[in-house]
């Protein structure tokens, strides 16, 4: 008996051949390496974002920890929510800033000229017109809390900027003892 002689299957033109083992192996790594770039890139963003962060914590926790007055100029971020311009120029800049649940407070003293007080004080939303010879308006607890003394000795005048909630307002008393170098000192109080 004869068997009938069978032929191989004419193949389909839309299927693939099969894939030898260079292309085999070449996909695979490149499969790998896109896998790697997918979670290495987001993984290593995470890493330098908490390190960044954590540097960040670190920074506001020792300023957050100065007790006193700190001989630096305030961030601009903390000038404009407290709205205390420093004019440029000014010299013995340092604050202090105390916050609770309740009040925040930002205490700044500086040196300037007497273009830069007037800058200062326009800034702030008042003029030299404004301020009230012989006036300390910065309060005792206040003056207290960053060892501030205003003697009679010498030359004082002072006014408050009062705003609208929730914007602070401003304390402001200057030493015009020397009238070409004025000393500012500002209590701005706000409430969250």
């Amino acid at each position: 008996m004869t068997l009938p002689h069978q032929t191989t299957p004419p193949r389909d033109p839309q299927a693939k051949l099969p894939e030898d083992r260079r292309h085999m192996i070449r996909r695979r790594w490149l499969t790998a390496v896109i896998i790697v770039l997918l979670v290495g890139i987001p993984a290593g963003y995470l890493v330098v974002s908490a390190g960044q962060s954590r540097d960040s914590g670190r920074d506001k926790e020792r300023e957050s920890s100065a007790a006193g007055l700190q001989t630096n100029v305030p961030s601009q971020m903390k000038r404009r929510v407290f709205e205390v311009p420093i004019p440029a120029g000014a010299w013995d800049v340092a604050y202090y800033e105390t916050s609770n649940w309740k009040t925040s407070r930002l205490y700044v003293q500086f040196t300037t000229n007497a273009t830069g007080l007037d800058a200062f004080l326009a800034e702030s939303g008042t003029s030299r017109a404004r301020l009230t010879p012989d006036s300390v308006t910065v309060g005792g607890r206040d003056a207290d809390i960053v060892d501030w003394t205003f003697d009679d000795a010498r030359t004082w005048a002072g006014t408050t900027v009062t705003r609208e909630e929730p914007r602070p307002d401003t304390d402001i008393t200057v030493d015009l003892t020397d009238p070409a170098f004025p000393r500012v000192y500002a209590v701005s109080t706000t409430s969250p």
